[in-house]
């Protein structure tokens, strides 16, 4: 497999039989490529400066450093996803509360481990397909820039607008660039969103506050501290009971408007 597609993985464990029982596991896996184990906090914050791998199978109780506070020692573009591997469970809310994409509970099984890795995998590809979108688009946009002279134009009265038009969405191996007139609707999926368009679901490596920054809130209404929808692509507003109001999109999906946001409505109804 060409190395740059393999997913650069770091052992972090204070005993030397667990790290071996982990290279061992991750031996059998052809994408992944393992840069180097540690064995305490310190070494750790080093490797991953250092090798700044894609991926960490992290122990939390460890002399110096513990695993939070390996973390801790990272800035923000350094630290790299993480799974925790441990034989206490009494840190696993807080390990989520960070993103952690997993956490293991000594002892495992080798399915549940091989489950944790497989979406650490697939969510580090999305990743790497959003970088490679959003180069794409700077590419694009420096292409413009520099060979098409637009003719000149009055000055306008009005500063143009803002507000996104386009998305460059990550589909299957390829990019898709989707019209925001196509959404219908915006779901919060953790540090993503899941985008419906045109009866297809995209899921974006962008967080729900800011996508919504970005788009006109004249067309995207919140109507619930997960969901934003399309204010053109409404077919319906329905009342359930006395107090409960549902949207009812084109495409035939049907969401409830939190209490605290049916204000937004009045004026449509």
């Amino acid at each position: 497999m060409n190395s740059t597609a393999c997913i650069r993985t770091l052992v972090v464990d204070d005993e030397p039989l667990a790290r071996e029982g982990l290279r061992l596991l991750l031996a059998s896996d052809p994408e992944i490529s393992v840069v180097g184990e540690a064995g305490n906090g310190p070494e750790a914050v080093r490797l991953i400066r250092e090798q700044r791998p894609d991926l960490v199978l992290l122990d939390v109780q460890m002399p110096e450093l513990n695993g939070f506070e390996v973390l801790a020692h990272l800035g923000p573009g350094e630290v790299p996803a993480v799974i925790f591997v441990t034989a206490y469970d009494r840190y696993a809310l807080r390990a989520f509360d960070i993103h952690a994409l997993d956490y293991l509970l000594k002892p495992f099984r080798d399915d549940r481990f091989h489950d944790a890795v497989g979406r650490a995998k697939a969510q580090i590809r999305l990743a790497r397909m959003s970088d490679l979108s959003q180069r794409l688009m700077s590419v694009l946009s420096t292409y413009g820039e520099r060979d098409v002279t637009p003719p000149p134009t009055p000055a306008p009265t009005t500063a143009p607008e803002p507000w996104l038009r386009r998305l460059a969405i990550r589909d299957t191996g390829r990019v898709v660039f989707l019209d925001v007139d196509e959404i219908e609707y915006i779901e919060a999926a953790d540090y993503y969103v899941q985008i419906h368009a045109g009866g297809k679901a995209y899921l974006h490596r962008e967080t729900m506050q800011s996508l919504e920054a970005r788009l006109d809130p004249e067309r995207f209404m919140r109507i619930h501290r997960s969901a934003i929808v399309n204010s053109r692509r409404i077919r319906e507003l329905r009342s359930e009971g006395r107090r409960d109001l549902v949207v009812v999109l084109m495409g035939g999906a049907e969401l409830r408007v939190a209490r605290s946001h049916r204000e937004k409505f009045q004026h449509l109804r």
